[in-house]
């Protein structure tokens, strides 16, 4: 396609409103809340244990300040030492609370290119509970020993005072990792490899597939496929070893909040196989589907086709609580252990009460009776959320190609088929330059094809583009 026409920002931020208003996602926070939100402090200021002298580092992307968590690592003669501390969001806000209410309506953080819809005000979101550098916050801190192997063997969690010494995006630490530069972001490489490992030891899965976003640029706005970089996973693996660790205590306490996820089908793997031979992708007989995915590279339209349909074997995320019994769908399909969402309370309604009830069960006692009677509601809460969540994504993405497109009627550019929906009768396509994803007539098409498809018309009202193959 031709060169990118320069767009007003305007218009796109004309649209994104509207999306927001479309979806019910608030401009703003009510009075009492932001009130609330003011006058809120630390309930448990002289009750933390005063960690200050841990270096912890935050690994986050350029300008956040809605800080959730921040690490260090030290070695030790049989393995490593994890702190990992999360943000301590409980201390400043109480159930039924104005803030607790308007955080249950929101369920999240809805993020858009042009601004944020924060979970919580931003005199807590960014500030006093955000665990920003070179100022005292308090924490919940996770210490989470691991043996040589990197196997978890004993985790404890407090609430304690800490100081981040420095927050860097996500290019600084893999330039200093990459330097050799600085022991603790060195040994968050060394763990997060050997955690990757045991993801696959344990049949997890992490597919490198690109996601396609929205992002400003020179003062308007552009699409782009997302491509991580390695410490992006190696930090995550942290993020997921605690989660692990929550989760596992609370199923062996028989209380708590899990994130769940179905385990493909075997139909579905029996299909995920078929379709790679078709697709020329190699997948030796004796190779485990966890194993398979981490070799395949996006780097043809075949490879980024077979990994969009190893995505979609994982259906039915969700959350479930109890108190008691575990139901019978308690362990997450791609992580493959019980799991907890717990590291990233300011930007996601759960966590909060998953700590609260981790706290207890840390501390020897059973949760209290209001904890428990808050976990009920969750699933349910953040089932709507993200819901709400996915349509604003794709909704951002959708009319943002539409605007990009709106005077390139006619052109001709290369697609990939990505995938067929027989249902729809639709072949879903990717097209590189600019990023963008749509869908053609599946007559005639084979997945992992390319094809030449030109632009027949754009609808910014409907969000919807047509093509034609050619």
């Amino acid at each position: 396609m031709k060169a990118r026409k320069i767009i007003a920002p305007r218009t796109f931020e004309d649209g994104f409103q509207a999306i927001r208003d479309e979806l019910d996602i608030p401009r703003s926070f009510p009075k009492e809340v932001l009130a609330a939100a003011e006058a809120a402090t630390d309930r448990y200021v002289d009750s933390r244990a005063d960690k200050r002298y841990i270096p912890l580092v935050a690994i986050d992307p350029p300008g956040a300040r809605d800080l959730d968590q921040a690490f260090h690592a030290e070695r030790r003669d049989d393995g490593f030492r994890v702190f990992y501390a999360i943000a301590d969001v409980a201390a400043f806000v109480a159930s039924g609370d104005p803030i607790d209410v308007e955080a249950r309506k929101r369920g999240t953080t809805y993020y858009s290119p042009d601004l944020r819809t924060p979970l919580h005000p931003p005199v807590l979101s960014e500030d006093r509970a955000s665990l920003l550098a070179g100022t005292d916050k308090p924490c919940l801190l996770w210490t989470i020993d691991l043996d040589a192997q990197g196997m978890p063997v004993d985790a404890t969690l407090e609430r304690a005072l800490v100081q981040v010494h420095e927050a860097i995006p996500y290019a600084v630490a893999q330039e200093r990792i990459d330097n050799g530069d600085q022991e603790n972001l060195q040994l968050l490489k060394e763990i997060g490899l050997l955690r990757q490992q045991r993801e696959v030891e344990r049949g997890g899965i992490s597919l490198n597939l690109p996601s396609q976003e929205v992002e400003e640029v020179n003062g308007s706005y552009a699409l782009r496929f997302d491509h991580s970089i390695p410490v992006e996973g190696w930090n995550a693996q942290i993020s997921l070893l605690t989660g692990i660790v929550a989760g596992l205590k609370m199923k062996d306490a028989k209380v708590g909040v899990l994130r769940t996820l179905p385990s493909p089908r075997k139909q579905d793997l029996r299909r995920l196989r078929r379709e790679a031979k078709v697709l020329g992708v190699e997948w030796p007989d004796n190779m485990s589907y966890a194993e398979m995915i981490r070799t395949v590279e996006p780097d043809s339209a075949r490879k980024s086709a077979f990994l969009l349909q190893a995505a979609r074997s994982f259906r039915g995320a969700g959350y479930v609580w109890f108190d008691g019994e575990l139901p019978q769908m308690s362990e997450h399909g791609a992580i493959a252990s019980h799991y907890a969402h717990v590291t990233a309370p300011l930007r996601r309604l759960v966590d909060r009460f998953g700590n609260e009830v981790l706290l207890a069960l840390f501390a020897g006692e059973r949760p209290s009776d209001q904890a428990i009677t808050d976990l009920e509601e969750l699933p349910s809460l953040m089932g709507r959320a993200r819901s709400r969540e996915s349509a604003f994504e794709r909704a951002l993405v959708d009319y943002t190609e539409t605007v990009v497109l709106e005077s390139r009627i006619g052109e001709v550019c290369d697609a990939a088929v990505v995938s067929i929906n027989d249902k729809r009768g639709l072949a879903y396509i990717q097209i590189v330059d600019p990023a963008i994803e749509s869908s053609v007539s599946k007559k005639g098409r084979e997945l992992g094809e390319t094809i030449a498809v030109r632009l027949d018309a754009v609808d910014t009202n409907t969000r919807t583009l047509k093509w034609t193959v050619v």
